[in-house]
């Protein structure tokens, strides 16, 4: 019998898929699905290509069963192949940004602030009629805390530069009137902290809405959210300053044109957006106003 054969086989297929999403293999990745058939069919599919890095607030797998039907639509309308990556964590997608693996990328607010400064991403796009908006989750045994019984506790965040998750939250606890002093940890990713909370392992931690939303019920049903921060504009659709002009233009109208089928639009309810819409880069400089210290990549 082969079984044992086949497991490993298997087995090794699976590491090297997630290896893959992650953008952790030296191996090219792999495009957002379609056939050589399909390409011979609509020569638009045998454009450029170009990745597409998505933040990782979620899991590799869940971003890429999410974002890759999305990816794969948006490259055929726009003329050119799109290849979903995303990174193992939020500082290694920040440099990821930083030397242009990305092309095209969903980044956070403070990230798009940063990152048009150097090395020059371009804003086009963001999710339609939303700000973003941190929050602070508890177990739900706990709904009766009081932020002032944070203080002194270690709490869970995704990442030092996630903006709303981390950023806003601890800016605005230690701006009250009476500072709320806390430690932090921090835990890779937005469904970590949600899961970590559930489980007891931290007091609170920080997240968003639409991430609370989005992870599995069973964690969700465990916690409550204590605390919103002020909304900010939210994360950027944005491209890389070596993309010309008439394809960045196309990739915008692409994404702005998923609300306008019904395909489009059941993918977009996926990822819990009513659409997306153009905008400009102007529109976060909310965000610079916060004054924010530009990420440390020495750290």
């Amino acid at each position: 019998m082969n079984s044992s054969s086949d497991y490993v086989q298997r087995l090794g297929g699976l590491l090297f898929g997630a290896l893959l999403l992650c953008g952790c293999s030296s191996e090219k990745p792999v495009p957002a699905p379609s056939t050589a058939t399909e390409s011979a069919q609509n020569p638009a599919k045998q454009g450029e290509t170009l990745t597409f890095g998505i933040v990782p607030q979620q899991s590799a797998s869940k971003l890429a069963k999410l974002w890759m039907p999305i990816m794969k639509l948006v490259g055929e309308d726009a003329g050119v192949k799109l290849v979903f990556q995303t990174a193992k964590d939020i500082p290694e997608f920040e440099k990821r940004c930083k030397d242009g693996s990305y092309k095209i990328a969903y980044m956070n607010p403070f990230h798009y602030t940063q990152f048009h400064e150097d090395p020059g991403f371009i804003a086009v796009a963001k999710q339609k009629g939303k700000k973003i908006q941190g929050i602070l989750v508890v177990h739900k045994d706990n709904e009766s805390m009081d932020l002032n019984d944070l203080a002194g506790k270690t709490l869970a965040f995704p990442a030092p530069d996630a903006f709303a998750a981390t950023l806003l939250s601890t800016k605005e606890l230690k701006a009250r009137k009476v500072p709320i002093e806390f430690q932090s940890e921090y835990v890779s990713s937005h469904d970590s902290v949600y899961r970590s909370v559930a489980q007891g392992l931290y007091v609170a931690g920080g997240g968003i809405i639409r991430t609370f939303n989005n992870v599995d019920p069973q964690v969700s049903s465990q916690l409550i959210p204590i605390y919103r921060t002020r909304k900010y504009t939210p994360h950027a659709f944005a491209i890389h300053p070596s993309v010309d002009a008439k394809t960045r233009q196309r990739i915008a109208e692409a994404l702005i044109g998923l609300g306008q089928s019904e395909e489009g639009r059941n993918l977009l309810s996926t990822i819990k957006f009513d659409g997306i819409e153009a905008a400009e880069d102007q529109e976060w400089d909310i965000v610079r106003g916060l004054n924010l210290p530009p990420i440390d990549f020495n750290d």
